[in-house]
């Protein structure tokens, strides 16, 4: 990992300006044990909306502690909206009393671009797959702010939640989020490709200082046990 120094002039690529919301409520859809609020904010790049998409439980009071999801590979190459029942993720989460913020990424479902074309779960060179990484971290603290806009939301045990791709990237998106408390890591690791330094996960491991539990499995042919995902946790800045 680069120096102290160095990490600072990369976190700052993916500071943003404090601007309004312009927050709007699409639509609620109400279920058993949940409902689901789609969300309109703008993006804080460019001319862009970002939708999100808020999961509230129903068995719990307000306020709610929030879990920010960040998906698996899957999101990059759909390009329709997931209902909750293809996100277990969802279902255990809201069950155990948590409210889950599910941000739509750029790149991914309907605001899909060619990163299906370039097979991008992998990381990459270019200076396009760096744009989208920082996207990717706006696109989180765009969603966060809007959180903080909500009385029934509780912000002080902020957890983080990624799957996969959403564990490989997840070093990034918690080492400049500090508003983030705890993060559970599911299938996630190093990757053998590499990428620019300012977009490296290697870079950001040794600041991910929150609570960190991972969850891997022993043969798993894209990250590796002994290649990938013990040396992501080895580095991990959270002892």
């Amino acid at each position: 990992p680069v120096s102290d120094e160095i990490f600072e002039v990369y976190r700052r690529l993916y500071a943003y300006d404090a601007s309004p919301l312009n927050a709007e409520l699409i639509k609620r859809e109400d279920a058993e044990h949940w409902m689901r609020d789609e969300i309109e904010i703008d993006a804080a790049y460019g001319n862009e909306r970002l939708t999100a998409f808020l999961y509230l439980p129903h068995d719990v009071e307000p306020p709610y502690q929030p879990i920010v999801y960040f998906p698996g590979a899957y999101a990059i190459f759909r390009r329709t909206n997931p209902s909750v029942a293809e996100n277990h993720f969802a279902l255990f989460l809201l069950r155990s009393g948590y409210a889950v913020l599910f941000p739509v990424y750029k790149g991914t479902f309907e605001r899909g671009t060619d990163l299906a074309a370039l097979a991008s779960d992998w990381q990459l060179e270019t200076n396009s797959y760096r744009e989208l990484v920082i996207q990717w971290s706006k696109d989180l603290g765009r969603s966060l702010d809007y959180l903080e806009t909500r009385s029934d939301i509780t912000m002080d045990r902020l957890g983080y939640f990624g799957i996969s791709w959403g564990s490989q990237i997840a070093p990034i998106m918690i080492a400049v989020e500090p508003r983030i408390k705890a993060a559970v890591l599911v299938v996630g690791g190093l990757l053998v490709t590499p990428t620019q330094p300012e977009v490296d996960p290697l870079n950001f491991l040794t600041r991910v200082t929150v609570p960190t539990r991972m969850v891997n499995l022993t043969a798993d042919y894209f990250f590796p046990l002994e290649t990938s995902a013990l040396p992501f946790y080895e580095l991990l800045g959270a002892k």
